[in-house]
């Protein structure tokens, strides 16, 4: 094992000894000999089964021990998200093959899914984030029947993925699946589709010719197929050992695709029929630890450094930020997949995919082996590749994937890297703690020393833009009061297009924010997720136009001086805070209003963003030593 990996690892067990302890023994607690629904009176149970099929009744009555386990199936369908369009085939596709398999199965419950695609740079992007959390109590409201044995869940997407699992770990004594749907065909390239977008922003082409681009681009049913935080959640839950091995990037409608939902099925059944260890006993810290080298070591969203904090914490492990910079410095850079590179999530999967960079990371020492996974012990399991037999109609198995990459322009091995670090820098400074994706910047723009212009709406940039007043400046792009508590974290993925036009012109560009920026984000230098938060009285509600900012992405830095004397630095505890977020009842409108309690109890962006709250400090801090008590 790399030393690295060894002593985050020795770390993150011990600052969460307390709090893992805690939620293990509630695991146990919640565990029951025989089908969960054993516990209910004949009332509850009648309802339970009234609207089942005739011959399932009697199996369902059944209350002893040996009776057939029951599945809950826990869907995010909707037909306007085209990555989970193909979910509405799959509910009596996966209730014949848990009858094939020995069990029964209900849908429990549906979760909201909302695609970022649609509401981006408008209001109802502001209820995104927020939408991880009540998909999360959508998930446990479905789970909390006391029917169940084991899970199925269906989702693909950007919170919705998260929010699956944060809710299954409410209940991590079940044994859970989740089932993928898989990325649409590769369709117009996705740098060509950059292009087009940058030339709107210039206004050199017209609607007609940018929706021409995006329609060719997403163009069916599937995940889009840039490396965003949709397909980063696909890659991680396989590396967590959530998915069967090798099924996360499988095209929707094909043979195989259909195969693996059956399978996973199975394997949920037998699972549970067996008594397996349940989602939280396989989210554990090493199982965190290797989500979090995988997403490094492909470049992927941004957005992991809120869920993969939220997640862990849900199964009480206390990551954190450091922990990611850590491994982030010997994790190499070893996809190039849009927005890090031309490649789509097809040609990567086609060069050998996440069984090539979980072989090559295993073999480099940077992924824990000795893990649980629905597919048995160990992650070696995940370099396999699963095929079937004897054409389209044959039976589905697995075989060695391939051992050396398939291309090199998209995939390498550990030790041929693209580059030596992970590609996410944690930022540190004056102006407060954030992070950088450098893995889409190149080296030439991982520095930027610039005169600030702020903004307190992503709006008014854009319009500072069109009117010309950015052109021929070197300018870092201060947006600020976009954090979670101020409006919901909103992606700023809109911004992309104009900031990519003015680095084009030979300006230095950075942009500053407590917002997000989308997983699709790329060229553009950006110190995100900037914790404290503006609205809770952080240094950006400070800062003015003309201060100077770095965005010291190399050394991980985010600094600011004083335009008239930049060797004196700026005392921002003597200023004032300019600006705010809407007041409370101003903001409203596309259902925000409804939001407001979140606005009221989210937590900070290192804690993972969410209305949660983190597991009680007096637990936590009993195992700490005292430097890392302060993370607690």
């Amino acid at each position: 094992m790399h030393p690295v990996l060894a002593e985050v690892t020795e770390r993150l067990v011990r600052r969460s000894a307390a709090t893992r302890a805690a939620y293990l023994e509630r695991l146990r607690a919640a565990r029951v000999a025989g089908p969960a629904r054993g516990r209910l009176a004949c009332a509850n149970l009648a309802h339970g089964f009234a609207a089942a099929e005739p011959e399932e009744k009697p199996e369902l009555a059944r209350q002893s021990v040996g009776a057939k386990p029951n599945l809950a199936i826990v869907t995010s369908y909707n037909d306007m998200l085209s990555a989970h369009q193909p979910y509405g085939e799959y509910p009596p596709v996966l209730k014949r093959a848990v009858i094939r398999a020995g069990g029964l199965a209900q849908v429990a419950g549906g979760v909201p899914a909302m695609c970022d695609g649609v509401t981006q740079g408008r209001d109802g992007m502001e209820l995104s984030l927020y939408s991880r959390d009540v998909i999360a109590m959508a998930t446990a409201i479905a789970l909390s029947h006391d029917m169940f044995d084991g899970a199925l869940l269906l989702g693909v997407c950007d919170k919705i993925v998260p929010g699956l699992l944060i809710g299954a770990l409410s209940f991590g004594h079940l044994p859970s699946v989740w089932v993928p749907a898989g990325p649409m065909p590769s369709g117009l390239p996705n740098k060509e589709k950059a292009r087009v977008r940058q030339l709107f922003a210039e206004g050199k082409v017209g609607r007609e010719e940018l929706l021409a681009a995006e329609a060719a681009s997403y163009h069916s049913r599937g995940t889009c197929t840039f490396y965003g935080t949709a397909n980063s959640n696909q890659l991680l839950m396989e590396v967590l050992g959530l998915h069967l091995p090798g099924s996360s990037f499988v095209n929707p409608g094909t043979e195989l695709r259909e195969a693996l939902t059956r399978e996973a099925a199975a394997t949920a059944t037998r699972r549970a029929r067996e008594g397996a260890p349940g989602v939280g006993e396989i989210v554990d810290e090493r199982a965190v630890l290797n989500a979090c080298v995988a997403l490094l070591a492909s470049g992927g969203s941004t957005n992991h450094t809120l869920h993969l904090v939220a997640i862990a914490r849900a199964a009480g492990v206390l990551l954190t930020w450091d922990d990611l910079a850590d491994l982030s410095a010997v994790v190499p850079l070893l996809a190039r997949i849009y927005p890090n590179g031309a490649a789509d999530v097809n040609h990567f999967h086609a060069a050998g995919g996440i069984g090539f960079l979980v072989r090559t990371l295993l073999d480099a020492g940077l992924l824990h082996d000795d893990v649980e996974t629905i597919a048995g012990h160990g992650l070696r399991r995940y370099t396999e590749e699963p095929v079937l037999l004897d054409g389209p109609d044959g039976p589905l198995t697995w075989r060695p994937g391939t051992a050396t990459t398939l291309d090199e322009e998209v995939l390498r091995p550990a030790d041929d890297p693209f580059t030596a670090d992970g590609g996410l820098k944690v930022v540190r400074g004056p102006l407060g703690t954030g992070v950088v994706k450098t893995s889409a910047v190149a080296p030439e723009h991982r520095v930027v020393r610039a005169p600030a212009r702020v903004f307190d709406d992503q709006a008014d940039f854009l319009d500072a833009f069109a009117a010309g007043e950015l052109d021929g400046i070197d300018v870092v792009a201060v947006i600020r009061y976009q954090g979670p508590a101020a409006n919901g974290m909103p992606e700023l993925h809109k911004l992309t297009p104009a900031l990519g036009v003015l680095q084009d012109r030979g300006q230095r560009v950075a942009i500053v924010t407590d917002g997000r920026m989308s997983g699709a984000s790329g060229k553009v230098p950006a110190a995100i997720h900037v914790t404290p938060e503006a609205a809770h009285g952080g240094p950006l509600g400070k800062v003015r136009d003309g201060d100077v900012i770095t965005v010291d992405a190399d050394r991980g830095l985010l600094l600011i001086d004083d335009a008239l004397d930049p060797e004196t630095p700026v005392d921002l505890a003597a200023r004032a805070a300019t600006g705010g977020a809407a007041a409370p009842g101003t903001w409203a409108g596309t259902g925000r209003e409804l939001f407001e309690v979140f606005r009221r109890s989210v937590g900070p962006a290192d804690e993972g963003a969410s209305v949660f709250g983190v597991p009680a400090p007096e637990q936590a801090a009993a195992a700490a030593t005292p430097e890392e008590a302060v993370l607690v």
